[in-house]
């Protein structure tokens, strides 16, 4: 594995593997071979990863204070 990997990157990742979701699954469910029901969880799966990200990148900062406190023995 390579180095450690900012959250923007990781964010990144998962906004490109959505988009070539949006326009491959598609077409797999038109050819039979994924099923509509499939294609909605994969989808709502990687959503919510991308919505972990978010929530992490938006809270970093109270996220490593509490950390710190935690290591400190303050929490």
């Amino acid at each position: 594995m390579a180095g450690k990997i900012s959250i923007i990157g990781q964010i990144a990742e998962v906004d490109r593997e959505l988009q070539d979701r949006l326009r491959r699954y598609p077409r797999l469910v038109r050819e039979g071979k994924m099923r509509e029901e499939e294609r909605v969880m994969l989808m709502d799966r990687m959503e919510a990863v991308r919505a972990t990200l978010m929530f992490c990148r938006e809270n970093e900062a109270d996220i490593r204070a509490f950390i710190a406190a935690k290591k400190a023995g303050g929490a």
